[in-house]
């Protein structure tokens, strides 16, 4: 019910708020927009296939001056969520720094990966996170560094099941939450023949706390990450290992209403191919890509996590379609209890077609 009236709501007012603002003050920088999803999913591990309407969307961003600043609300069925809120500084045509719920700059960016689906970075936290902190970022066109500090997760507790972005979970096994941490990353841009190339590595440490009694352990992550593109081909590949220096080897993650457990400790490997047909027939463009992602971990109760993602987006004005084909070997949301989890069925592979349609504006 929320989500329908997110949804009347999106369509009635924020067209109208966005023509009024730019009728007001046409070199205000001020832009207000949204987008509408829907999926389609079908699984061979269960009989839950469904059609719904599964994302509504509204979007602001300003620009006046140096100011800047963005923000993005998301409903889904059950749950909403901020993905992203704050306020910036564009220092110099180089510089900017940005304070608020924003991106941790670890990785691959935007993303390790081309699908709807993601890869298994995101479902660890270490792809597309979103915390309160603040970020510093300088790229001169060759070069790209960026350095952050965290207070915590973007909501401050592990007790938030309904968010955008995987976090440390408070569970009654696993009773952590996220404290401090900074971030740094460096990029370096090659170009060789018709070849572009960008290599780099991040760096991540900081703390989680233990809620009954208070106490801290440390957590660390490492990236080394390369983005090659050549016309229409791109690759990508990524190796990160993850540390949360917890007792036990095991720890919980939440997203999306469902706190579920992970290996403490793991390496995770990441290879990504994909090709762009630009104006391909009726759509705008068509990017056809296979994101393959494995977690390997060791340990008692302990298996290697693998996931695989065939599929194609459209793009075609405002509507943007992926149909992906998702394959996963004790993987979370592919069949999987977790990830990195041994369970009886671990070295059997699940598999999932997911259709997703949405409208941005």
């Amino acid at each position: 019910m929320r989500l329908l009236v997110a949804t009347a709501l999106l369509l009635v007012l924020f067209p109208g708020v966005a023509l009024r603002a730019q009728a007001q003050d046409a070199g205000s920088g001020i832009d207000v927009g949204g987008a509408i999803r829907f999926n389609y999913g079908w699984k061979d591990y269960d009989n839950d296939d469904k059609f719904d309407l599964e994302l509504v969307r509204a979007d602001l961003s300003c620009e006046r001056g140096r100011f800047i600043c963005s923000a993005q609300y998301r409903w889904y069925e059950g749950f909403s969520a901020v993905h992203h809120a704050w306020v910036g500084i564009q220092a110099t045509e180089q510089q900017q720094v940005r304070a608020g719920i924003v991106q941790v700059p670890f990785g691959l960016l935007p993303y390790a990966s081309h699908s709807f689906w993601f890869g298994s970075g995101y479902y660890l936290g270490i792809e597309d996170d979103y915390d309160l902190g603040a970020t510093w970022t300088l790229d001169n066109g060759e070069w790209r560094a960026d350095a952050a500090l965290f207070a915590g997760d973007e909501y401050g507790t592990g007790r938030e099941d309904g968010r955008y972005s995987f976090d440390v979970a408070t569970t009654a096994d696993h009773p952590f939450r996220e404290r401090t941490r900074g971030v740094l990353r460096l990029e370096r841009l090659v170009e060789h023949g018709d070849w572009t190339t960008r290599l780099g590595g991040s760096l991540s440490a900081g703390r989680i706390e233990r809620r009954p009694d208070g106490a801290d352990f440390d957590r660390q992550a490492f990236a080394l990450h390369a983005e090659s593109t050549r016309g229409p081909l791109e690759l990508e590949a990524q190796w990160a290992r993850y540390d949360y220096d917890v007792p036990g080897d095991r720890i919980a993650l939440t997203a999306f209403l469902f706190p579920f457990e992970v290996a403490s400790t793991a390496d995770v490997a990441t290879v990504n191919v994909a090709w762009t047909f630009e104006r391909s027939g009726w759509f705008d463009s068509i990017t056809c890509y296979n994101d393959y992602s494995t977690t390997r971990a060791d340990g008692p109760g302990l298996a290697d996590s693998v996931q695989n993602v065939t599929g194609c987006s459209f793009a075609k004005g405002p509507m943007f379609t992926y149909v992906d084909w998702i394959a996963g070997r004790n993987m979370w949301f592919a069949g999987g209890p977790g990830i990195g989890i041994e369970a009886g069925d671990s070295d059997r592979w699940h598999s999932r077609l997911n259709v997703n349609v949405g409208f941005y504006f």
